[in-house]
């Protein structure tokens, strides 16, 4: 059984900040085969828009769309199985159902509004 637990959305004002974290569990996601998966990212779909690509890890090279670069970083941490996406200066464009990607599997998503 594999379970990705998104939190860390919510709503916030144009210029604020929120961290978002993706908990990886199961049989799959042991320890060590947590670490040794080489691709993670994190998708973003906005209400009748596709989902796109927000940030990524591949291979430990980190990749970020050109609407985020400067903004949102990605990082792991592969001692808590987690994947995390911290996002400053936040805009009403980022408004969106935030989905974590972990080896193909996929959280739940998480919704972020950005609004004053």
């Amino acid at each position: 059984q594999v379970q990705l637990v998104e939190s860390g959305g919510g709503l916030v004002q144009p210029g604020g900040s929120l961290r978002l974290s993706c908990a990886a569990s199961g049989s799959v996601f042991s320890r060590v085969a947590f670490s040794s998966i080489v691709h993670m990212g994190y998708y973003r779909q906005a209400p009748g828009k596709q989902r796109e690509l927000v940030a990524q890890i591949r291979y430990g090279v980190t990749n970020y769309a050109d609407s985020v670069r400067g903004r949102f970083t990605i990082s792991r941490d592969d001692a808590k199985n987690t994947l995390n996406l911290q996002m400053n200066s936040l805009k009403p464009e980022d408004t969106a159902v935030y989905y974590c990607e972990i080896d193909n599997y996929w959280g739940q998503g998480t919704q972020v509004t950005v609004s004053s």
